[in-house]
Parts: structure tokens; sequence; C-alpha cells
């Protein structure tokens, strides 16, 4: 029975995209992790859903090697695309940041550089990962500005951060995580910063550029209304641990944990009915 167990998760790490099976502790706290397992499949969206403390934030981190294994005791595997993560040196996750996995954070005007033109700023995030001329650069750049339905002109690409909306420096940071079309974007409260009417923009986007490049999301949020909308699947992180997983309709819906129970009981301006509403409009 062991042995088919051990196949069985072979087998499940070599078809997902990415496959986390984790635990991390800081120092002699408690364990902010604990034997997390995570899987997210080519082209979907996944919800991680809990509140602050809960762990979000160390999982998209550990994800992406930002964790200092010297310092944090880090415990498990994390295969992305076949491979351990948790085996890359840093030299190598230099190579996947960017490329292979990206990440959208929640507040826009402090992760854009506020001494630095848009183009400057994409052009490096360019070049980080490509080589070609002046002109590649900037048809990527243009290209990338289109897909989150921004101005791709010089006008616009001459701009300062403190120059443009709160959403439209939300929608350049979608665009430098495009730029080289991961096959993962990690989404960590990129929304939680946004006006309800902005917030709903950039959820359209999201599943926009997911259904048309076929780019599997991690959207890590505290706002089930906005996991409904969007979401294939949902998890639900409680103290460190994933308390219930599955299709997003029927977790919102059905809720099995206790926790999950609780979140729902929190939101009465979000009846169940509402999310098999959004949930089915996807």
């Amino acid at each position: 029975m062991f042995r088919d167990d051990k196949i069985l998760a072979e087998k499940s790490q070599r078809d997902a995209l990415l496959s986390a099976h984790l635990s991390v502790q800081y120092g002699n706290k408690p364990p902010v992790l604990r034997d997390v397992q995570l899987e997210i499949q080519c082209g979907e969206v996944l919800g991680l859903v809990g509140q602050s403390g809960s762990g979000k934030s160390t999982l998209a981190m550990a994800i992406l090697g930002l964790i200092d294994r010297k310092r944090v005791d880090t415990q498990g595997s994390i295969f992305f695309e076949g491979s351990d993560l948790l085996n890359l040196r840093e030299a190598e996750f230099r190579s996947l940041r960017g490329r292979k996995i990206a990440l959208v954070l929640q507040s826009p005007l402090s992760s854009l550089n506020p001494a630095l033109k848009i183009r400057t700023q994409l052009r490096e995030t360019w070049r980080a990962h490509a080589t070609g001329s002046s002109a590649d650069c900037d048809s990527t750049i243009r290209k990338a500005l289109e897909s989150v339905s921004l101005p791709s002109d010089d006008d616009f690409l001459r701009k300062y951060p403190a120059q443009m909306s709160v959403g439209q420096a939300q929608r350049v940071l979608i665009a430098m995580a495009v730029v080289h079309r991961p096959a993962l974007l990690i989404a960590d409260e990129a929304t939680s910063a946004l006006d309800v009417i902005t917030q709903a923009e950039i959820l359209k986007l999201f599943r926009e550029l997911n259904q048309n490049s076929g780019m599997a999301i991690l959207y890590i949020s505290h706002d089930l209304a906005s996991v409904a909308g969007i979401c294939d699947r949902v998890a639900i992180l409680h103290q460190g641990q994933i308390v219930e997983s599955g299709n997003t309709q029927k977790v919102l819906t059905s809720p099995s944990h206790e926790y999950t129970q609780r979140l729902l009981a929190a939101m009465p301006r979000m009846p169940q009915a509402s999310f098999a509403a959004k949930a089915a409009a996807r």
C-alpha cells in the first residue's frame, strides 16, 4: 500500500505544474506552515484563502525561493515542472523568477521604482531574461501593455509611477509580470489596495490572461467574493494548514470544515447563492 501511495504521489508531481508538500518554521516559534500540500494544474486558477498570519505569503515566498533557508527551517518539496525548487541554488532561482514564475503584489505604487520611467522599468524586466535588439524589447513591451489594456504609446511610457492612477500602476505591474509569458503567476493580495470597480477590472484581466495564454494563477486573498469570481479551485489555509480544498463552487456553497464555515458566516452580504452565481458565471 505504501508503495502504491508513493507511486501516486510521484505521478501527481509529474502531472501538476506545481506540487508542494511543505513545512516552514522560523526559529523556535510555532511552524508557519505545517505539512501543507498544494497542487496547481497547468492553466488553472487556484485560490488560496486565509486570514492575516495564516501563512499565505510565506507559501508564496517559498515557491519563489525568497526564504532564507539558512535561517528558516524549510522541510519538504516544491516540484515545479518536474524539478524540486528546494534543491535549486540562488543563481538557478534568479533565472526562474520572472521568466517561469512571476509575482504581482498588492501595493503597485510601492512596488514600482518612483524614480524611473515606466519604459525603463519594463525594459529592465525584459533584459533580465532576454537578449535582442531595442526593437525586439520595445515590441515585447508594447504587446505586454496591450495585453493588460494599457496604452503603449511613447507618452504613456514616459510617465513615472506617481503620474498614474493606482489601477494603472497595478496593470503596469501585471504587464511586467507577463512580459516573459510565465507558466505561473502568483497574485498575492493583488486587488486588496484597489477600489471596488478597479478590483473588478483587475479580476477580469487576470481571468482573460489565464484564458488567452494558458497561464496558471495562484490567487492569494482573504476576500472570498473575489475568489468566487475568478478561481477554478480553492484551498483554505488556517493556522498554517490546508483545512479544505476543492472546486470553488462546492467549497464556498457547501463547506465541510468549521473554519470555512466561519469565514462564510462572517460575510453576511455575500450569501451562498451569490457565490454559486459568481462561480457559474466564470
